[in-house]
Parts: C-alpha cells; sequence; structure tokens
C-alpha cells in the first residue's frame, strides 16, 4: 500500500477499511482469471483494483442494489474495459451458467439468503472456478464472544496504524452464527476451506470442481 492511503490524501471510500483490509486476500486468488462477478461491488473498489489481475481482455462485473453506490461504481469504472455494474439485487441477476470463474462477496452474503445465494454462485461458476467470501457473522456461543473480544484490540491498533476510512455502504447486522455458516458450507461446498479473519471476518474460499 503506497504512502498517500495513509497519509488521508485519498478519498474516505478509497482509504484502507475492514472490508478493503482482504482486499490482498482475494486479489491473489483472482490473478490470471478472465470473468469475475463481484456481489455487492458498493462502489467498485475491489473491481477496479481486480483489473490489474486479471487476464487480458477480462470480464469484472459488479452488483449493487444501492442507487448511489451502482452510481459511483459505475464512474469509477467505466473506463475499464469489459467491467459493468448490474443495479439490482443478486436474486434479479440473470446470467448463464458456468459464466464466471471467480464470483466474490465482500461483506456481502450477510445481505442475502446465503443458502440460495451459495447455490446460485454454484450455479454461476465455471468448472475449476472459485467462490470468495468474507463475511460477517453473529456471535452466538461464548467462545464465539471471547474471540469477539481478543480482536478488539488487534483491530482498533490496525486501524489506527492504517489511518481506517469511512466505509460509505449500506450495511446491516449479520443474521448467521459462524456454527451455522460452516454447517451451510459443509452441506453445500465440498472441499471448502474457512477460517476466522482479524477483522472481524470470516473468510471462505471454495474451488469448483474441473
Amino acid at each position: 500500500m503506497n504512502k498517500s492511503e495513509n497519509d488521508g490524501t485519498l478519498p474516505e471510500t478509497d482509504r484502507w477499511n475492514h472490508n478493503a483490509a482482504y482486499h490482498p486476500w482475494i486479489l491473489q486468488r483472482l490473478r490470471g482469471r478472465r470473468a469475475v462477478l463481484d456481489v455487492g461491488c458498493g462502489d467498485g473498489l475491489l473491481l477496479s483494483r481486480a483489473a490489474s489481475v486479471v487476464g487480458r481482455d477480462g470480464i469484472l462485473a459488479g452488483i449493487e442494489p444501492d442507487g448511489d453506490c451502482a452510481a459511483k461504481a459505475e464512474r469509477r469504472l467505466r473506463a475499464i474495459p469489459g467491467a459493468s455494474v448490474f443495479r439490482g439485487t443478486f436474486e434479479d441477476f440473470r446470467a448463464a451458467g458456468g459464466s464466471f470463474d471467480a464470483v466474490v462477496f465482500l461483506a456481502s452474503l450477510h445481505h442475502t439468503d446465503a443458502g440460495a445465494a451459495l447455490r446460485k454462485a454454484k450455479d454461476l461458476l465455471a468448472p475449476g472456478g472459485i467462490l470468495l467470501v468474507v463475511g460477517l457473522a453473529k456471535p452466538e456461543t461464548a467462545g464465539d464472544w471471547c474471540l469477539e473480544a481478543l480482536r478488539v484490540i488487534p483491530a482498533k491498533i490496525g486501524s489506527l496504524i492504517r489511518g481506517e476510512g469511512k466505509n460509505r455502504v449500506p450495511t446491516a447486522p449479520p443474521s448467521m452464527s459462524y456454527r451455522t455458516i460452516r454447517a451451510l458450507c459443509h452441506s453445500l461446498l465440498p472441499g471448502h476451506r474457512i477460517r476466522r479473519g482479524l477483522y472481524y471476518r470470516y473468510l471462505l474460499e471454495w474451488h469448483k470442481p474441473a
């Protein structure tokens, strides 16, 4: 990350926050992909960064139901060939099965019916495609709450060091616990990998069989 992202010269929406913290993790796994779908793309920051790692003549598609965010994403992406934004929900989005070799949910899965969304994402993925979720879970057990407490101090320190910007996108509290999400993934995504991240997120990765 260059210096300008810490010194306040970037717009607030372009500066580091708890979602942008996972951009490197996502971008590393998108490298060389040709058709990427970002569900709940917000202002398009992740897609704009993905342009540098997707294959030549790649397709970058965003889905965003919030009108203001969708307009910002369209402005940000208009100079990038192959980039587009669908104004609507993931439920309303239509594309042929196997259209994408990467589907990303960055803090957006909990805005959907998670089971239906994961099934649809599986269908949209081409064989060998990758599903990436950076998600939020609702603390449920005593262990969940203890982990949340343990993450507060290092997360606050990280935010201070990186110069956290405001996340100006619609938010919603998660309704599913980490345990419930793991059980859902176990039934729908055999061979998936899921773990908890530092900034109040979990990270899910699944590769569709080739």
